[in-house]
């Protein structure tokens, strides 16, 4: 995941905006399939309701699978502050979700700090970068379990 600038994606908007919207267009031309940086990886399309503006939104994001439970990390790449799409769900915890060719809605639910501090070894033991972020940040990065409604 090196072929893009992070930093750049978290301070520009509109350059997260418009790679995140390439990244939808790939997702959805190929079956949930993306290539590039993520290829290999699971990605879904979260859509959530904005926190403030009540708007429609659209998030891709990585997923894994720890214990059962299909997790998404608010990790921003280690930025300072949260992603949008956490401050949506903590105001809304009901979602849409695209998996592959699949799309259905979910509960979402933010693990508790102690849920969290267990969980995180085995998001680093899947994906190592996430260590990485979470050296960069002063922020206890939050873990979402995403549920079949």
């Amino acid at each position: 995941m090196t072929d893009f600038d992070r930093e750049r994606l978290v301070s520009d908007t509109a350059a997260l905006d418009d790679f995140n919207r390439g990244i939808v267009d790939e997702f959805r031309a190929n079956g949930g399939k993306v290539g590039g940086p993520f290829e290999g990886g699971n990605l879904l399309l979260l859509h959530t309701t904005g926190a403030k503006s009540g708007q429609p939104r659209l998030s891709p994001l990585a997923y894994l699978v720890v214990d059962g439970k299909m997790l998404i990390v608010g990790s921003y790449a280690g930025a300072p502050k949260h992603p949008a799409w956490v401050h949506n769900l903590r105001a809304n915890e009901k979602a849409r979700i695209e998996v592959g060719t699949d799309a259905y809605d979910v509960e979402v639910r933010e693990l508790p700090d102690d849920e969290r501090e267990a969980t995180y070894p085995a998001i680093v033991e899947k994906a190592p970068v996430f260590a990485e972020y979470q050296a960069k940040t002063e922020r206890a990065i939050p873990l979402f379990e995403l549920i079949r409604a």
